[in-house]
């Protein structure tokens, strides 16, 4: 049953990362953005059913839980406490998670359905987004997951705290733009 150790702000003035002294996971993420999509998983539905809670983002040792912008942070973050002190161990989850071929947040890019060419693009962006963009974003409680690379498209997806975060859409959106052409001139970078 992990334990917060701190409740931290997020530059989404809608999200708060809650820092825990033990995993929830061991590196898998799980990102939710509605009760539905969180079926299956007993801490994201805890949380869903607590009103005002619209997304819900975790990884290791911190979550992200995002609102609507209509509930007071002090009395939610109260609410939000319980579902995760009350929730398994990371060993136990992540075993389960895995095992889970249903859950859409498990999949990864087939890489085996793409060229060599844009494997190997593919390849270059994880990299380039794990050392240069991830260490911020997960700094504020959220990450970026690749979705596919099609054509000249690569496709990504906010989570987290970044999920709604107006400066994630402008500033690291260009960031990543820019880096991201530096592998290949002609790529377009589509949130999703």
């Amino acid at each position: 049953m992990p334990k917060i150790a701190e409740i931290e702000p997020t530059p989404n003035p809608n999200a708060r990362k809650f820092v825990l002294r033990e995993p929830l996971t061991h590196g898998v993420s799980r990102s939710y953005e509605s009760a539905e999509s969180a079926r299956g998983d007993p801490l994201a539905e805890a949380l869903f059913a607590i009103p005002h809670v619209t997304s819900v983002f975790y990884v290791d040792m911190w979550i992200t839980v995002t609102q609507d912008g209509e509930a007071d942070w002090n009395e939610l973050a109260r609410q939000v406490a319980v579902p995760i002190r009350e929730a398994p161990n990371a060993a136990e989850r992540t075993a389960e998670f895995l095992a889970n071929d249903d859950n859409p947040h498990a999949q990864v890019t087939p890489v085996d359905e793409l060229s060599a060419e844009d494997a190997q693009k593919l390849e270059m962006i994880e990299a380039v987004l794990d050392q240069q963009v991830r260490p911020y974003l997960r700094g504020d409680g959220g990450d970026v997951h690749i979705l596919g690379l099609e054509g000249n498209q690569l496709k990504l997806h906010y989570q987290g705290a970044c999920g709604g975060c107006p400066s994630a859409f402008s500033g690291t959106l260009s960031a990543i733009e820019y880096m991201v052409r530096e592998i290949d001139p002609e790529l377009q970078v589509v949130p999703v």
